[in-house]
C-alpha cells in the first residue's frame, strides 16, 4: 500500500497540472446551468454530506444569499464496513463525523484515478485513541475503508471542489453518517450500540439543517461542539482541546431555538414510531459495506448490502438504466464477511432493549500510528503558501479482488454446525442461491477443464497522461474526444491561473 501511494503520489511542483488533464477537467455544462438557476457562483463554497445506508453523496453549494442549497446528488459506487464510525486500523471501517478538506488533501495523481483525503482522523478520533490512515473518497468504485465513486463521478466532484478553492474557500466540509438522521432511522436503529455517538453527530446535522449554514466545529472533553462562540463578557475566544475540559462558551440563541424546535419535532415522532413497534433493524456485521441500487443493478447477483433502494424500486426496475459512470470489471460487491459468519453463535431472536442513556461509546486502545509521508505535490505546496496544514494526500494501490465461490454446505442436525450457518447466511443475503446450491448438487457430466489464462498485468496505477473520463452530467459513456488525443487546456486553465504562486 505504501509503494502504491509512493507511486500515485505528485513530488514536485515541477509536474504542470495542464498536462494532469484528470484534474483539469472544466466542471461540466449541465453543472453550471444548474448554478445560474440556482443562484450559485462557479467558485462559490461547497459542502459535502455522505450517507451509508442509503449510499449517496450530496454536493451543496452556497447561494450568492450566503446560505447553502443542495446542487447534486450522487449515488455511491461502493463503500466498507458496517454503520458506525471508523475505530482503528485495518477494520475495513469508512469514517463518521465531521472532517475539514483543505487543498493539500486533493490528490490529483491518485491511484484510483482522482481522490481527496477525508483527514480522518480528526481531534475526536484522536482523542479516543482511534487510529487509521488514508481514508479517501476516490474513484475505480473499489474500497477497503474508502468511501468509492466511479471514475466519471470523482472528476466531477473533484471539479467543484478546485473551483471552490480557486473561489477562495480554504476547505470544504465532509460531513459522514450512517444514513440520514431522520426519526424514522432514529428509531429503527434504537439498539444500535453506536446510538450514543449518532446522536451526539445529529445535533450538526441538525444544525445544518435548520440554518443552511456550515456548521463550526470544535471538540472538548471527548466530544462534539457545534457552533461554539465566546461569551458576551469575554475578552478573546474560547480555546478548546479535545481532550480537555471545555471552555466557557455559548451558541447563538437563534440556532439553539431553531435547533431545539426541530428536535422536538424529531423526538415526539420517533417516541411514536417506538411506540407503535417499528421494528429494529437487524444488524448485519457480517456483510462488508454497501452500494447504491443503481450500481449492484448493473452486476450479476450484485447486492447493496447495507445500503437500502429507495420503497418500491427493485433491482430489476433498475437493470436496464444508465449506470451513472463506468463499473469497472474488477468491481467487488457487498459480500458476506464468511469468516465473521463461520463463527458468529447460532442466530436467535432477542427481545427489543432500549439502549441506556448512560451507554457509553466504544473506544480502542491508544496504539501507535503510522508516520504520515509528506507529499510535495502542487496541492499540498498551495495550501502550505496559503498558511494551510500539510496532511498525507497519496491514495494507496488498489487491492487484488479475490473472487471465491461458496461451496454448499452439507445437510447438518441440531445443533447447527459453523458450515451450517454459513450456508445460511449466505442464502439469506443472495436471493436464489438456495436453488443455485441445489442445481449444483446434481449430478453434472465431467468437463476437461480449460488451461489457466496467463495473469495481466495490472494497467490501473495513474499514468502521466491517463485517459479522461466523460462527465456524468453530460452523458457517461459518449466518447468526448478522439482516442488518444491529448486534451485541450483552455487559457484559464487551472496550470495558468496559478502560475503567479508557483
Amino acid at each position: 500500500m505504501t509503494a502504491g501511494g509512493l507511486l500515485a503520489g505528485c513530488n514536485t511542483d515541477q509536474v504542470s497540472l495542464a498536462t494532469n488533464a484528470k484534474a483539469n477537467q472544466p466542471v461540466p455544462p449541465k453543472l453550471i446551468a444548474a448554478m445560474a438557476e440556482k443562484d450559485m457562483d462557479l467558485q462559490s463554497p461547497i459542502l459535502v454530506r455522505l450517507f451509508k445506508q442509503e449510499a449517496e453523496l450530496e454536493i451543496w453549494k452556497q447561494t450568492r444569499s450566503g446560505q447553502f442549497a443542495l446542487l447534486k446528488t450522487y449515488p455511491i459506487c461502493r463503500w466498507s464496513g458496517d454503520l458506525g464510525p471508523k475505530v482503528r486500523e485495518g477494520d475495513r471501517q469508512a469514517p463518521e463525523g465531521f472532517y475539514s478538506i483543505n487543498p493539500s488533501q486533493m490528490n490529483p495523481q491518485s491511484a484510483y484515478y482522482l481522490s481527496f483525503n477525508t483527514g480522518y482522523p480528526n481531534a475526536f478520533d484522536k482523542a479516543l485513541g482511534r487510529t487509521g490512515s488514508q481514508l479517501m473518497v476516490h474513484g475505480d468504485c473499489s474500497s477497503r475503508g474508502c468511501y468509492a465513486m466511479t471514475d466519471e463521478q470523482i472528476a466531477e466532484i473533484y471539479s467543484l471542489g478546485r473551483e471552490s478553492f480557486f473561489g477562495g474557500q480554504k476547505a470544504f466540509q465532509l460531513q459522514a453518517y450512517p444514513f440520514r438522521m431522520t426519526p424514522v432511522n432514529m428509531a429503527r436503529h434504537r439498539n444500535n450500540p453506536n446510538m450514543p455517538f449518532w446522536k451526539m453527530i445529529k445535533e450538526g446535522y441538525d444544525h445544518f439543517e435548520v440554518t443552511r449554514q456550515e456548521p463550526k466545529v470544535d471538540f472538548c472533553e471527548k466530544k462534539y461542539v457545534f457552533d461554539a462562540a465566546k461569551p458576551a463578557d469575554a475578552k478573546r475566544d474560547p480555546v478548546f482541546d479535545a481532550s480537555a475540559k471545555c471552555p466557557a462558551y455559548v451558541i447563538p440563541e437563534d440556532i439553539v431555538a431553531a435547533v431545539r424546535g426541530k428536535q422536538a419535532k424529531d423526538e415526539a415522532e420517533y417516541a411514536r414510531l417506538v411506540a407503535k413497534g417499528t421494528p429494529v433493524a437487524r444488524m448485519n456485521t457480517g456483510i462488508d459495506g454497501g452500494m447504491n441500487k443503481v450500481f449492484a443493478a448493473k452486476i450479476p447477483e450484485g447486492s447493496t448490502g447495507l445500503s437500502e433502494g429507495a420503497e418500491g424500486t427493485t433491482l430489476q426496475m433498475l437493470a436496464m438504466a444508465k449506470a451513472p459512470g463506468t463499473i469497472p470489471s474488477h468491481v467487488n460487491p457487498p459480500k458476506p464477511n464468511l469468516d465473521a459468519v463461520a463463527s458468529a453463535p447460532a442466530p436467535q431472536e432477542e427481545p427489543v432493549v432500549a439502549v441506556p442513556a448512560s451507554t457509553r461509546i466504544a473506544s480502542a486502545a491508544p496504539t501507535t500510528e503510522k508516520p504520515q509521508e509528506k507529499s510535495g505535490g502542487f496541492f499540498s505546496n498551495l495550501g502550505r503558501k496559503m498558511g494551510i496544514g500539510s496532511s498525507d494526500t497519496t491514495a494507496t494501490t488498489p487491492p487484488p479482488q479475490a473472487t471465491a465461490s461458496v461451496a454448499p454446505a452439507a445437510t447438518t442436525t441440531t445443533p447447527p454446525t459453523a458450515a451450517s450457518r454459513l450456508k445460511a447466511a449466505v442464502s439469506r443475503f443472495v436471493p436464489g442461491s438456495d436453488k443455485k446450491d441445489a442445481a449444483k448438487d446434481a449430478p453434472k457430466p465431467a468437463v476437461a477443464a480449460k488451461p489457466a489464462e496467463p495473469a495481466k498485468p495490472d494497467t490501473r496505477l495513474a499514468q502521466t497522461r491517463p485517459a479522461l473520463k466523460p462527465s456524468v452530467s453530460d452523458g457517461a459513456g459518449e466518447a468526448t474526444q478522439i482516442m488518444g488525443a491529448a486534451p485541450i487546456v483552455s487559457s484559464n486553465s487551472f496550470d495558468s491561473r496559478f502560475s503567479a504562486v508557483k
